[in-house]
């Protein structure tokens, strides 16, 4: 599940007309669309962990990360090769990169995490991102955080740990791989928040796509497997689940208010498990359903308290 994906603020475009249209207030929303554009992306980037998965079963993880980004490096310098020297100008090179390693480090123990434990369960485990952000944005934003999202926090955690089942037998070492993505997934989230306003939204996302080729590759060399033609077809479709998938989600963010889409970014529990199923042969146990539903629950209470406190423009509470 990991890219630059599910509940970050909105993404940076593929091009220069979704560049402009990000910039562009619009006097009408169509929550419909919206909807159904955030239930497409969702299902691509599953698509994507999915695919990464597959090939875990025969191919390095390492190799795997780095054909994500390069393929997706690759499609992006498609459409943005007459302005990529520009957008590689930033006015904050040291978080650029930072944030960048974040959204790598996340990345990585993702893939790491599903190479091991069934997808439906490292995505519900990964939903504990969002909560982490509301957790970390008073001492890394300064942000107040209230009562209510403070409780809120604390009942996705114990989902989670109702997921991960520490110290019992029914316990996945990997899933402790699967919260270290959330971790870092969140750290990347409030990077990403630092930069709104600082630079262009397209240089933020041609750094984090280039340093994830430019890091991974210096190690892929030592791990390096030689790909059938099929691992070919599977590692450019990393890059392409990737880049459709974040076209999809700028769509969904562009045609309706945060508010309304942002729920349906918990379908893909529902993808994860269906694929799991179809392509692995996996369903997540009772327990790991309950507290795949804890966790949601907690996330759109969260995001239910945003709505209330911009409609009221009061403190948070």
């Amino acid at each position: 599940m990991i890219g630059p994906r599910r509940l970050c603020p909105t993404p940076a475009p593929l091009g220069p007309a979704l560049d402009q249209s990000l910039r562009t207030v619009r006097d009408s929303t169509r929550p419909g669309r919206g909807i159904l554009w955030m239930l497409v992306a969702m299902a691509l980037f599953i698509g994507l962990d999915t695919m990464a998965k597959y090939l875990s079963q025969s191919y390095p993880v390492l190799q795997i990360v780095w054909a994500r980004y390069f393929f997706h490096v690759l499609i992006l310098g498609t459409f943005l090769a007459p302005r990529l020297i520009s957008l590689l100008r930033t006015n904050r090179l040291g978080l650029q990169i930072l944030r960048s390693i974040f959204l790598l480090g996340a990345t990585g123990f993702f893939f790491t995490a599903i190479s091991f434990m069934p997808l439906a369960n490292a995505s519900a485990i990964m939903f504990v991102s969002p909560l982490l952000v509301t957790a970390l944005s008073t001492p890394l934003l300064g942000e107040r955080v209230g009562p209510h999202r403070w409780a809120s926090v604390v009942v996705g955690f114990v989902g989670a740990i109702i997921i991960i089942r520490p110290g019992s037998a029914a316990m996945e070492p990997a899933a402790l791989l699967a919260l270290g993505a959330a971790c870092s997934y969140s750290l990347y989230q409030i990077t990403t928040r630092r930069l709104a306003g600082v630079d262009r939204p397209l240089t933020t996302l041609a750094y984090s796509a280039s340093v994830g080729t430019l890091v991974t590759g210096f190690g892929v060399p030592l791990v390096w497997v030689p790909p059938a033609v099929e691992a070919w077809i599977g590692f450019v479709m990393l890059g392409v689940l990737g880049a459709i998938g974040h076209f999809a989600l700028i769509k969904a963010f562009e045609t309706a208010p945060a508010a309304t889409v942002t729920p349906f970014s918990y379908s893909s529990l529902i993808w994860a498990t269906l694929l799991g199923f179809v392509v692995f042969d996996e369903l997540p146990d009772g327990w790991t359903v309950f507290g795949a539903v804890i966790i949601a629950a907690s996330g759109l209470y969260i995001v239910h308290r945003e709505r209330v406190r911009k409609l009221a423009g009061a403190e948070p509470r």
